[in-house]
């Protein structure tokens, strides 16, 4: 069993920065992909960043440039590191996990993720 466990937001006014993390325990993959999203009450849940065991990364084409996705597994931590923060950046954010195939790209798909965080809110004023 994979725990995930956020931490890190809160309120900044618009163009400042917030750091992200999410701690994991339990099971553990040698192969992995690790990812943020978020979501907006009535909307759907979209994704931010991911990143695999390998470090390759990739983003929301919304987000290039200004969040940087990262992990420490010295100490079993993901980081997501937001500058230029804008109101619509303003949501739930959640850490999701799981078990990578040999050579898989992560995709920022709901779907491929099995393991997930209760979640951290941003909220972004102008």
């Amino acid at each position: 069993q994979v725990q995930l466990v956020e931490s890190g937001g809160g309120s900044v006014q618009s163009g400042g920065s917030l750091r992200l993390s999410c701690v994991v325990s339990g099971a553990t993959y040698s192969s992995y992909c690790m990812a943020w999203f978020r979501q907006i009450p009535g909307k759907e849940r979209e994704g931010v960043a991911a990143i695999d065991n390998d470090g390759a990364t990739s983003y929301a084409d919304s987000v290039k440039g200004r969040f940087t996705i990262s992990q420490d597994n010295a100490k079993n931590t993901l980081y997501l590191q937001m500058n230029s923060l804008e109101p619509e950046d303003t949501a739930m954010y959640y850490c999701a996990a799981d078990r990578r195939a040999y050579g898989a790209i992560c995709y920022l798909a709901v779907s491929g993720y099995g393991h997930w965080g209760q979640g951290t809110q941003v909220t972004v004023s102008s």
